[in-house]
């Protein structure tokens, strides 16, 4: 048997930061905070999230090849294609 580590495995960080991400968005919700910055941090908080999601919890992080790039991709064209409806708008 081996002795516990002082720190917590790597998925358990993972989920830590999940919830701390979750937890500021939430505060934004909160905070009333609005305007095109709010709304950018927010969603790239949830694109770092969906990466997160892939790496660790569907198990791509340790693949190579197209499949661990096919999350990364889908993430980067949805958050710019939201990112340019959102700049794009009038004010």
């Amino acid at each position: 048997m081996s002795s516990p580590s002082a720190f917590p495995r790597p998925c358990t960080r993972v989920y830590l930061v999940l919830i701390a991400l979750t937890f500021a968005t939430y505060s934004v919700g909160e905070l009333g905070l609005s305007g095109l910055t709010a709304a950018l941090l927010v969603l790239a908080g949830a694109l770092v999230k969906g990466h997160l999601v892939g790496d660790f919890f569907m198990g791509l992080h340790g693949l190579r090849g197209p499949w661990r790039w096919v999350i990364l991709i889908w993430l980067l064209l949805i958050g710019g294609l939201i990112t340019t409806a959102f700049t794009l708008t009038p004010h």
